[in-house]
């Protein structure tokens, strides 16, 4: 790394808060690239994002270099390499109340597995980054000390998450500061949080995965009921996959490979897209709906044919998008289409970047909903991916030993000719790879501007469970029959249920834009 002065550069960086994308935009401004940009901001959301992400969960950043090359870092959270008694385990449900609904999360040491943040944003860092990182930590460092006010989002999301954000003193001590959990308006602090990245800045990797902080985490689970153990940390290791590469129309999707199934599911499912060419219709036509739930509903049965039991298997991606595989599920599709042409949450944030010179950055990252555990003196809540339902499928406490666990996020780039056209990914859980389906389609099937493809009503179909946003005409689809065998959620307002995809891009004059999906508080800044 070097302290070298430079120009400034050009770019456009789209994420989930204002001050999340203004700190990757100021890196654009002291010349730094798109690398630089998304890892100030991936620091910064640990303080403005606080309960989507934090450097104690995990994630995968999907990088396109100038020179033509592409990788996905995978820095995702691994299970320990051993089990213990669940009887011994601190490992407790709570009840997070979104008003139409309850949803269950378990929390506590028990919940934590291995955190990837650091390694991976100080491992990418020093790979492609070009600023010091010092310079990449001071927004976040700001931020947690000069504090920020807490808009209407991040008060909902506290809301909802209340039963952790209280469950411990130390997490109390930051979202309930005077007994009262914060609220819109209030200013946010991180103080700890400032103090802890001098230190990271000091000792590296070190600081979590060898050193002081790494034997206090292990010391506490051991203590009060986590499974981490110190080799379990020292173990940890940086990912390099070959992103999964997907031709679709005239472009190139890359996303994120197995073993997560997200970028997989997208590619299968605009295999399938690809089927019906102009019989998709227009826009939310009924056409187009009973098509994208046609799709939604055959990916899900595709999955469950071959792909779940065998997330491990080298060529999984291979024989599940083989046409052997898929031409079953084509075939359906296009019946489904031929008849009718004759008749909750996911604590997850995203960030998106591109630069002038031609550098392209998908980073998607989450600490699950939080343990409500907070490694001490840091302000850093560590992830409960061992407590969430949907990363378990087996049931809790059946995780197979030392493995990377499964996830759904799936940060993704569009190119066409070799150059980055799109690049998006999305919060949500099962959501995500829906929401990121529906974008892409909007502007390569439809050639939607970027932020109208982003804005577009979205529609999610899940075992049964159809949810529509508004913007569809329900009474021409209930007439034509389409989701009167499913049961229908017609939203009232757009919802952070269906996403938030914060992407950018570069428009066909060779233009940047970008939008930051306001479902989840997104915002973008176009640095020029």
């Amino acid at each position: 790394m070097t302290t070298a002065h430079f120009r400034p550069n050009r770019g456009v960086v789209a994420a989930g808060h204002a001050l999340t994308a203004d700190a990757g935009a100021e890196m654009l401004r002291q010349g730094g690239n798109a690398f630089d940009a998304a890892i100030a901001a991936a620091f910064t959301a640990c303080v403005t994002e606080s309960v989507l992400t934090s450097l104690g969960g995990g994630g995968f950043l999907l990088a396109h270099t100038a020179d033509g090359q592409d990788c996905l870092f995978d820095f995702f959270c691994q299970t320990p390499q051993t089990h213990r008694s669940p009887e011994n385990l601190q490992f407790f449900p709570i009840e997070a109340n979104f008003g139409d609904t309850v949803q269950e999360f378990h929390i506590g040491l028990g919940a934590i597995a291995v955190p990837g943040t650091v390694a991976g944003l100080l491992a990418i860092h020093q790979r492609l980054g070009r600023l010091p990182l010092k310079t990449i930590i001071a927004p976040a460092q700001h931020w947690a000390t000069q504090g920020s006010q807490i808009e209407p989002f991040r008060a909902y999301c506290f809301q909802i998450l209340a039963p952790i954000l209280t469950a411990t003193p130390a997490a109390k001590a930051i979202y309930a500061p005077n007994g009262k959990l914060l609220q819109e308006g209030d200013d946010f602090y991180l103080s700890d949080f400032a103090s802890f990245l001098d230190e990271l800045l000091h000792q590296g990797t070190d600081l979590i995965y060898q050193g002081r902080l790494a034997h206090q985490l292990a010391q506490d689970c051991k203590a009060q009921g986590g499974y981490l153990q110190l080799v379990d940390l020292q173990a940890y290791r940086m990912i390099e996959r070959q992103p999964l590469s997907v031709p679709y129309r005239n472009a190139t999707l890359l996303t994120n490979p197995p073993p997560s199934s997200g970028g997989a599911l997208i590619a299968f499912a605009l295999n399938l897209l690809a089927t019906v060419g102009s019989a998709l219709g227009d826009h939310a036509s009924p056409s187009h709906v009973a098509a994208l739930r046609e799709v939604m509903q055959l990916t899900n049965l595709a999955r469950q044919d071959g792909y779940d039991q065998h997330l491990y298997q080298s060529d999984i991606a291979q024989q599940f998008l083989s046409v052997v595989h898929t031409e079953p599920y084509r075939q359906q599709l296009q019946a489904a289409v031929q008849a009718r042409s004759v008749n909750k949450w996911g604590s997850t944030t995203h960030i998106s970047a591109i630069d002038a010179e031609g550098n392209a950055v998908s980073m998607t990252t989450s600490n699950g909903e939080g343990a409500a555990y907070i490694l001490p003196g840091t302000g850093v809540m560590m992830n409960n991916m061992l407590g969430e339902e949907d990363l378990n499928p087996q049931g809790f406490h059946q995780w197979p030993p030392n493995q990377r666990i499964s996830s759904m996020m799936a940060p993704t780039i569009v190119l066409e000719n070799g150059f980055p056209r799109l690049v998006l990914g999305s919060g949500g859980s099962n959501r995500i790879r829906t929401a990121i389906l529906q974008v892409i389609s909007n502007v390569l099937d439809f050639g939607m501007e970027l932020e109208a493809a982003v804005n577009a009503p979205r529609l999610h179909w899940e075992r049964g469970a159809f949810h529509l946003e508004p913007g569809y005409d329900r009474n021409t689809l209930e007439s034509q029959g389409i989701g009167t065998a499913d049961d229908c959620t017609w939203w009232q307002t757009r919802n952070m249920f269906f996403g938030g995809v914060h992407a950018v891009g570069l428009s066909p004059g060779g233009e940047f834009a970008g939008v930051g999906d306001a479902r989840r508080n997104g915002a973008c800044v176009v640095v020029t």
